[in-house]
């Protein structure tokens, strides 16, 4: 059911810049990267850090996966070192495109990488290096 809603979500967005063009030119990637698994899990697919009119998102793409793993957080690194205070969202679904805001004053260009997290272990799921 969430999957579903998510792409309904993203179906959406994706009309509404074929709609209104001025939004899709006012976007600019500013990082991206493809997911790597760690401890011992799958995870795959590629992530965008894009700054729109409205503020700054982490996308992750349609092929984005995950095996699964309990309480999977969203956050930044730099250099092979999470940053636990710059978790800024639980994973929404183990699979598939998904949009997340960032908070207004957070910096993304301070990071270099993205991690899926299990916060219940305090391991990485998934990195994604940022380019």
């Amino acid at each position: 059911m969430l999957s579903r809603r998510i792409l309904i979500v993203s179906t959406l967005a994706a009309l509404v810049m074929l709609i209104n063009p001025l939004t899709a030119m006012a976007e600019q990637v500013l990082k991206q990267g493809t997911f790597t698994g760690k401890s011992g899990h799958k995870t795959s697919g590629s992530v965008s850090v894009v700054k729109t009119a409205t503020g700054v998102e982490v996308r992750l793409g349609g092929t984005f996966k995950l095996d699964g793993a309990p309480g999977p957080y969203l956050g930044f690194g730099k250099s092979g070192k999470y940053d636990k205070k710059s978790e800024f969202s639980k994973l929404n679904a183990n699979t598939g495109a998904q949009v997340y805001k960032l908070p207004g004053k957070f910096d993304a260009s301070k990071h270099n990488e993205i991690y899926v997290w299990c916060r219940p272990f305090s391991v990485p799921l998934g990195v994604a290096k940022l380019n």
